[in-house]
């Protein structure tokens, strides 16, 4: 059967939506489960906003660098268990999506995916968000302020945000700019 037709929409050609699909779906999730197929109609929407989050995080000072796509790329075919070009297509769309509707559909990808997921889920992509951030060894202070609006967004607790911060403080470029002023590595 049809992802589209799993995803609960009329399924009547005509009725102004793509079948299969709800109007909760937003654009970016409509278009990335298109790909996906073949692929169970909730792991799909789940990948499909996993990717555009990751996508998100990586624009986040207004660039994506071939560093940060590389690294979005791969963590969407590890998490997702997808073929390299699968996952390659996936991101793509993901940044398409990002750049065309980019401040109109971050809030509500991010809430699409807090429904779609467990605790452990949205832990775990807050952690990748870090390391798309982190991709060119600089978390920049835009990536950051980001990377808390996302968690907020996803509702993962305050201790946890605060380990997986922890981890990357090194990369934080207000943490390597005083380091730099101490002479320090």
């Amino acid at each position: 059967m049809a992802i589209r037709r799993f995803l609960g929409g009329s399924g009547v050609p005509g009725d102004g939506m793509d079948p299969g699909m709800t109007e909760r779906d937003t654009e970016t999730v409509r278009r990335i489960a298109r790909e996906l197929d073949a692929m169970p109609v909730e792991r799909a929407r789940f990948l499909a906003a996993f990717a555009y989050i990751l996508t998100r995080a990586a624009a986040a000072d207004l660039t994506i660098t071939t560093d940060e796509s590389r690294e979005i790329e791969k963590l969407v075919s590890e998490h997702g268990k997808l073929p390299e070009a699968q996952a390659i297509l996936v991101s793509q769309i993901a940044r398409n999506q990002s750049l065309l509707h980019g401040g109109t559909e971050d809030y509500l990808v991010t809430r699409q995916f807090r429904e779609l997921s467990t605790a452990e889920d949205r832990l775990a992509l807050l952690r990748c968000c870090y390391l798309v951030g982190a991709a060119d060894d600089t978390i920049t202070a835009a990536e950051s302020d980001l990377l808390q609006e996302i968690a907020k967004e996803l509702d993962v607790d305050r201790d946890a945000v605060n380990v997986i911060r922890n981890e990357f403080a090194p990369k934080l470029a207000a943490i390597q700019a005083m380091r730099e002023l101490r002479g320090s590595p």
